[in-house]
């Protein structure tokens, strides 16, 4: 019942314009501030993606591909050191994308017309190279999906470039005095996410000088359909289990047998294991530990563990503001605006959040609700 009553309070919110995480000047500094690091370190992730996806491509053994072009032993001895950005964190949402799938880019690169573009890149890397030649001969499919697997890798690196500059916009507003509530914050994400929503989504690689298109403009695939919302269904709600903390053996039945009902993205996970190895997100926790705005820093340090438990502390200030994209993304994909008062509209949006708000029944919203 407390439940229920509790959803009905985050709907009625929505209706009336608010978002899922409720308005506080405390829940304000904290997802500003959290996004602003989240954005410098996006800016390093997109940056790789788009090297890997160029740099990369058709490398089986890509033994410096988080070094986009440029290995010299000062980064080396970073590297081996792990003082570096935890690159591992992107290509784990990268692939989170790849297995769930983003449906308009399905379709194309299932398409004759990519397995043609697909094969004319592969010809031409492979040229010259007896054992990709042999190994293209003997395993035919092999390196078709290599080459899907770089298109994600750039469909995603499209996506945070986008997403990077607009948290750090936010975090400059915020300190210009121009974003004061949750709202505000909404706000600004759904307006960066309409202005960008038809920008198109393409790619292609350039071989010995020569330029071979794999996702031509013609495609017809823009940000929006093909990036944005396949990110959010991907990474905020399905994502997949965690090694080590539940089994892949079917015969245990501890993971669905449908993709459909995984709920292993942001919006779901526990933050108590942040920290934890082999936990993906603490790679991500890692990384924005470091560009955390003092503001954010000195509110930890005022809680009872400090900084002890700081990347924890950061996955729960980053689930709030997952809450506040998802909002935005709420907004921007509604029938007709969500504070209509016409009745007809107004009904038609009742059920469109009845939808949302059952996925996210079971997800981290009314733990973020207090």
């Amino acid at each position: 019942m407390r439940t229920a009553v509790a959803v009905a309070t985050v709907k009625e919110r929505l209706l009336q314009g608010g978002a899922l995480l409720p308005d506080t000047p405390e829940n304000v500094v904290e997802v500003v501030a959290i996004l602003k690091s989240y954005g410098v370190v996006l800016g390093y992730y997109w940056e790789n993606l788009i090297y890997m996806s160029q740099g990369q491509f058709l490398v089986l053994f890509p033994f410096f591909k988080y070094f986009n072009g440029e290995v010299t032993w000062g980064k080396l001895l970073r590297h081996w050191n792990h003082d570096r950005i935890n690159y591992e964190f992107s290509e784990y949402c990268m692939r989170a994308m790849l297995w769930h799938g983003s449906p308009p880019l399905n379709r194309y690169v299932d398409s004759p017309e990519f397995t043609q573009l697909a094969e004319r890149a592969i010809q031409a890397k492979i040229r010259g190279n007896l054992f990709l030649q042999f190994l293209h001969g003997c395993f035919p499919e092999f390196l078709p999906e290599q080459v899907k697997m770089m298109v994600y890798t750039s469909v995603l690196g499209q996506f945070w470039r986008v997403m990077s500059p607009l948290f750090l916009d936010l975090w400059e507003r915020y300190q210009r005095g121009e974003i004061h509530t949750i709202t505000d914050v909404v706000d600004h994400i759904r307006m960066g996410l309409i202005q960008a929503a038809s920008q198109p989504i393409t790619y292609g690689v350039k071989i010995r000088g020569e330029f071979y298109p794999l996702l031509p403009e013609t495609a017809g695939l823009d940000f929006l359909t093909a990036a944005a919302v396949p990110y959010v269904e991907a990474v905020f709600f399905r994502s997949f289990p965690f090694m080590g903390t539940v089994s892949y053996n079917a015969q245990a039945y501890q993971i669905p047998a449908d993709q459909a009902d995984f709920t292993y993205g942001a919006l779901y996970a526990d933050p108590l294991p942040i920290g934890g190895a082999g936990i993906p997100p603490t790679l991500l926790m890692q990384d924005m530990r470091h560009y955390l705005p003092e503001e954010l820093r000195q509110r930890y340090r005022q809680t009872p563990r400090g900084l002890g438990d700081v990347r924890v502390k950061i996955c729960e200030s980053f689930q709030k503001s997952m809450f506040c994209v998802t909002t935005a993304a709420i907004q921007a994909l509604a029938p007709y605006p969500l504070t209509s008062t016409d009745p007809q509209e107004r009904r038609a949006n009742e059920r469109y959040l009845d939808e949302w708000l059952q996925r996210l029944r079971d997800s981290r919203l009314l733990a973020v609700q207090g």
